[in-house]
Parts: C-alpha cells; sequence; structure tokens
C-alpha cells in the first residue's frame, strides 16, 4: 500500500496500534484479507511517531507487525 495523507495517518510511515502495541510500516503493508487492516485501526489509536522512524517506535517498545515488519 501507500502513505496515507488524510487524518489520523498524516502521511506517516510508521504507524503504531495502542490497541495491540504494534507498529506498522505502510510502506510495506501486507493489504491480504489476513493483512494488517491498517483501516481498521480506531482512530483513537492510532500512534505517530516523532521522528517517524522504526527504531521511535521500538523505543517506545512497540512491537513489530508480523505482516509488514516480520514480527
Amino acid at each position: 500500500m501507500a502513505l496515507r495523507p488524510h487524518f489520523p495517518f498524516n502521511g506517516k510511515r510508521f504507524i503504531g496500534n495502542n490497541n495491540s502495541n504494534q507498529v506498522h510500516d505502510l510502506t510495506k503493508e501486507d493489504t491480504s484479507e489476513s493483512g494488517c487492516q491498517i483501516d481498521e485501526i480506531k482512530v483513537h489509536h492510532v500512534k505517530k511517531f516523532y521522528p517517524d522512524t522504526l527504531e521511535q517506535a521500538l523505543k517506545e517498545k512497540f512491537d513489530r507487525c508480523d505482516k509488514c515488519l516480520g514480527g
């Protein structure tokens, strides 16, 4: 898939799901039926990282998504 310029994603590459505590890479998103399902994350569960890096997400104790980041 691609980056989403609209709210709540605002063009960020790495998006966290506060509900599952997983971070996703939107440039490697698995869009299959059993994939990441980014669009299903409720707005109040979306976590953006500053800076927008995987390193920052891991520093904030998020786990890698098995689908797009290989767990």
